[in-house]
């Protein structure tokens, strides 16, 4: 498929054919589902804790007699059931990752590109540069652009324009090698370079 390149004044400035093996597949949302459970579960730092019966600072005698004193047994007053006590099958320090093939990854991402333009929100950029590293002059090109909610994609990232962006809220830039399915989901644009198209058409087909 076809599509218009622009330039961040709005001026279209050429054509570039987009591949349909990485651009143009049926949105599958199971698919996506489980690409961001999996990029979300990584980040999960599962330090939680809580104190086993062996963790409790205490005595190890028996509080009293088993036998004759008309209560319930005990055997420890580090048990659950008394105040300053361990805490039963409570979370303990573990990492919440696993797996996914990588064929799901991939096919996940040719996914995720494709749904940005399934619905008309994929943006294909000359060239995502800044002449100095002034977040006020690049916020207003965007203003006129009407870029609200935007994710750049470019070959290797220009680092005025990285400089530019990053105090504005609900704008990221990434290198292609960083694009990932859940960053391209949670902002409403995806704006590629003609380097970042080619690269990741290299990287996908």
């Amino acid at each position: 498929m076809k599509t218009n390149v622009i330039s961040l004044d709005n001026q279209t400035v050429g054509e570039i054919e987009l591949a349909d093996a990485v651009f143009g597949l049926p949105v599958r949302t199971d698919i996506l589902f489980r690409a961001v459970n999996w990029q979300l579960a990584k980040r999960q730092t599962g330090n939680h804790k809580t104190k086993t019966i062996s963790e409790i600072s205490g005595t190890t005698k028996k509080p009293f007699n088993q036998k004759g004193g008309g209560r319930a047994r005990q055997g420890s007053l580090r048990s659950a059931q008394f105040r300053g006590g361990s805490t039963i099958f409570g979370p303990v320090v573990r990492s919440h990752a696993h797996d996914l093939p990588k064929k799901v990854r991939k096919l996940a991402l040719k996914t995720a590109l494709s749904a940005k333009v399934a619905d008309g929100k994929l943006i294909v950029l000359d060239t995502a540069s800044a002449a100095s590293p002034k977040t006020k002059e690049l916020a207003a090109r965007l203003s006129k652009l009407g870029w609200t909610s935007v994710l750049f994609i470019d070959g290797a990232v220009d680092g005025n324009f990285a400089l530019a962006s990053r105090n504005l809220p609900h704008v990221d830039v990434l290198p292609q090698v960083g694009a990932n399915v859940y960053d391209i989901l949670r902002r409403d644009t995806l704006v590629l370079t003609k380097d970042a198209v080619q690269a990741l058409e290299a990287r996908l087909k």
